[in-house]
């Protein structure tokens, strides 16, 4: 996912954030803020896992919905 729409949407992105990663809560959000360096950071730590895991998650999360937030862009 472009780094622009993750920031630019991150008030309709947070939502399916934290339904991908239950354990995040909202105050982790509202810290993240959008920096998708910050929230992998924050999935590795919660759950436990490497960074390249928690990167590999994130990335096939967005591939997944990207589409779904560019859309939204133009509308």
């Amino acid at each position: 996912m472009n780094e622009d729409i993750f920031k630019g949407k991150w008030e309709q992105v947070k939502g399916s954030v934290q339904k991908q990663w239950g354990k995040l809560t909202n105050d982790d959000l509202d810290k993240i803020n959008g920096d998708r360096k910050k929230l992998a950071g924050r999935i590795q730590e919660v759950y436990g896992i490497k960074e390249e895991e928690a990167d590999k998650q994130l990335k096939k999360w967005e591939k997944e919905n990207e589409e779904r937030y560019k859309k939204s862009k133009a509308a």
